[in-house]
């Protein structure tokens, strides 16, 4: 837990800056953190680099800071650091290292987003602690840092008072769960509603959109086909229906629809079905049973055999995880 603040003072949020930082790993946290002070909290959130001087994204859009980290007071609530695409001159950064170092020393929480567990490591903030890292990004940190337990699926990792998160996005997660930490859920799920983001998303980095999964087709056949399965997905799609609704022989289908979306037929089928059962399950308050009816499942236990292979969670956790930030994250046993 972070240290109470004193008098009610502003909690002081540092986000070390520098030239190559991935803009929405500063940008995502900091809209939550700025936004919960909209419905009671005080966060003084504060941009500093190790010169003082503006930054520019790997974007390439520029970035006003608040001034040079040795400006920062005594003692901060909670020390941010984003991360870089390319984390090695990050850490060769001597003179960025001594104030990731300097300013982690003065926390009461440290907390890093994507790539910037590099930076911590390197300052072995990391040292005997799970951390979570973009999945891409997880072996490097592991080979880089062995002293560093690295979790490759969860969207933030919680190991005392250090927080790590996952790839570029996850930083509202792990920005979501802060507030959570410091204000309650309620305020929490209120930041959540007005950025229109998941309270927490449910699973690791391995779930996905099931319709943005498949390729584009751009064969008239298969759009038709895909068309009919998105229309209503509850309805009965097996592969013959389909096929004479497209005016094609079964076989025809399956080879064109392979070619186009790299996928087959009843896969696409399963996850169309997988992401309406997910919709249901984030908005309404029907049974797991009659949810998994009108997706078209047909019974509760092969929409939760779909759920745990795609998603690795269970539709009765799916729904619970999507109400509270702490099933985004991993903590040590």
């Amino acid at each position: 837990m972070t240290p109470a603040v004193p008098g009610g003072a502003a909690h002081v949020v540092v986000v070390l800056v520098f030239d190559g930082v991935q803009l929405l790993d500063v940008t995502g946290p900091v809209e939550v953190l700025t936004t919960a002070n909209a419905y009671g909290a005080r966060y003084d959130v504060r941009l500093v680099s190790v010169t003082g001087a503006d930054i520019r994204t790997s974007a390439g859009v520029r970035v006003g800071v608040d001034g040079g980290w040795g400006e920062v007071p005594g003692r901060l609530g909670t020390l941010l650091v984003p991360g870089s695409s390319d984390w090695r001159p990050v850490v060769a950064d001597d003179a960025l290292v001594a104030a990731a170092a300097e300013l982690a020393a003065r926390a009461g929480r440290v907390a890093s987003v994507c790539a910037g567990a590099f930076l911590l490591a390197e300052v072995g903030a990391l040292d005997d602690r799970r951390a979570a890292t973009h999945w891409r990004l997880a072996g490097e940190l592991a080979g880089a840092y062995p002293r560093v337990r690295v979790g490759t699926d969860p969207l933030f990792v919680r190991d005392g008072d250090v927080i790590t998160s996952a790839g570029v996005t996850s930083g509202i997660d792990l920005a979501l769960a802060l507030v959570e930490e410091d204000h309650g859920p309620d305020t929490a799920r209120e930041v959540a509603r007005e950025l229109v983001v998941f309270m927490a998303r449910p699973g690791g980095q391995s779930q996905f959109s099931a319709r943005l999964t498949p390729r584009d087709a751009t064969h008239l056949v298969v759009r038709r086909v895909m068309n009919l399965v998105g229309a209503d997905p509850g309805a009965a799609r097996d592969l013959d229906a389909l096929a004479r609704g497209a005016g094609v022989s079964t076989r025809h289908l399956s080879r064109l629809f392979r070619a186009q979306t790299g996928t087959t037929v009843g896969q696409y089928v399963e996850s169309v079905r997988l992401e309406a059962a997910r919709a249901l399950l984030e908005s309404g308050s029907d049974t797991v049973d009659v949810v998994a009816e009108e997706a078209g499942f047909g019974s509760a236990e092969s929409m939760r055999r779909a759920f745990q292979q795609t998603l690795g969670v269970s539709p009765t956790a799916y729904r619970a995880r999507f109400r509270s930030t702490g099933g985004g994250g991993e903590s040590p046993a």
